[in-house]
């Protein structure tokens, strides 16, 4: 007799990270996915977590609901920001608890390291310095985030896990004109440009800035591999250096040369010109994925191929957004 699958709850499915994951798990005979709408289930109210976890007998969680923007969205909306994620997964992480979930994945952000910190970044330097401005409400939930998990661990032997992704893209990102990441803000510009025949686009800040960018297909994998080892195999790994794993590509560029891979990618002809009156962001942030790639974890879609990918679906799904 066959055993009865492990029922697993994605919260945030309908969002890039969590679809991402959702389509990652259906390869999995094993796993019976569970879901919930936001009209079905607002995780930022307690009661309503609270008495859909104990309506259900969940196996496993990913957390991978938040409220996330680019720098713009950041810097406008701060309260929005740490108020509504510091709900999300103090009410998902208790829950999990309260209903004895086996294993729980909390997905954070790279923007948790301090704005100065030494490159690349491993995991041991969390709280080794300020953060960067213009996300620290962001930062802040999630670092609350991995210390719930952490604390969890460390009391109750919760096996409530936490990676760190670096920025990411791919299929359904979000291709808002002021709200979203350096990406698909881009592939956007970039696609009107062209469409409109501009003779140029304009980019945020000076192009110097660095930054590492990983498909989410790659953090998917990621992700179901991390919830795959054991209790032990994890914590034995982790607790040599924190309690959260980074997930990155393990390579950086400049968003000069990002940009004009984009303008490549989409077929843009024009120029590409530097807003130096808008903010940068931090300087450079690329991760430290030493401790991933000893357990067993490695990436498969570079920058070019995923960004064409990527570039595919905006053009099948978001077009019709512009």
């Amino acid at each position: 007799m066959s055993s009865a699958k492990k029922k697993v709850f994605i919260a945030g499915h309908q969002g890039m990270v969590g679809s991402a994951i959702s389509r990652e798990l259906q390869k999995d005979s094993n796993a019976e996915i569970i879901t919930a709408a936001r009209n079905e289930l607002d995780l930022t109210q307690q009661n309503e977590v609270f008495d859909f976890f104990g309506k259900h007998n969940f196996d496993e969680v990913y957390l991978a609901a938040a409220k996330v923007g680019g720098i713009h969205a950041n810097n406008t909306y701060p309260a929005d920001f740490i108020y509504q994620n510091l709900m999300i997964e103090s009410h998902v992480i208790e829950a999990s608890h309260r209903t004895s979930v086996n294993k729980l994945l909390f997905l954070g952000s790279s923007c948790i390291y301090p704005k100065h910190a030494k490159q690349p970044i491993n995991e041991k330097q969390l709280l080794e310095g300020p953060l960067e401005p213009t996300n620290e409400p962001y930062a802040l939930a999630k670092i609350a985030g991995i210390k719930l998990c952490e604390s969890y661990h460390r009391q109750h032997g919760s096996d409530f896990r936490s990676a760190m992704p670096t920025n990411l893209y791919g299929p359904g990102d979000n291709y808002h004109p002021e709200n979203s990441h350096v990406i698909p803000a881009l592939i956007r510009r970039f696609h009107e440009a062209k469409t409109n025949n501009s003779k140029s686009v304009s980019i945020w800040g000076t192009g110097t800035p660095k930054r590492e960018f990983l498909y989410v297909e790659d953090l998917a994998r990621a992700c179901v591999y991390l919830m795959g080892l054991s209790k032990e195999e994890y914590w034995n790994h982790v607790e040599k250096r924190c309690s959260h794993v980074n997930v990155g590509f393990g390579e950086d560029l400049s968003i000069a040369e990002v940009a004009s891979t984009i303008s490549n990618v989409v077929g843009f002809k024009g120029e590409l010109e530097f807003d130096t009156s808008k903010p940068d962001g931090t300087p450079r942030k690329l991760l430290d994925c030493r401790l991933i790639k000893s357990m067993g974890w490695e990436p498969k879609t570079n920058l070019k191929r995923g960004l064409a990918l990527s570039y595919k679906d905006f053009q099948n799904n978001h077009i019709r957004e512009c």
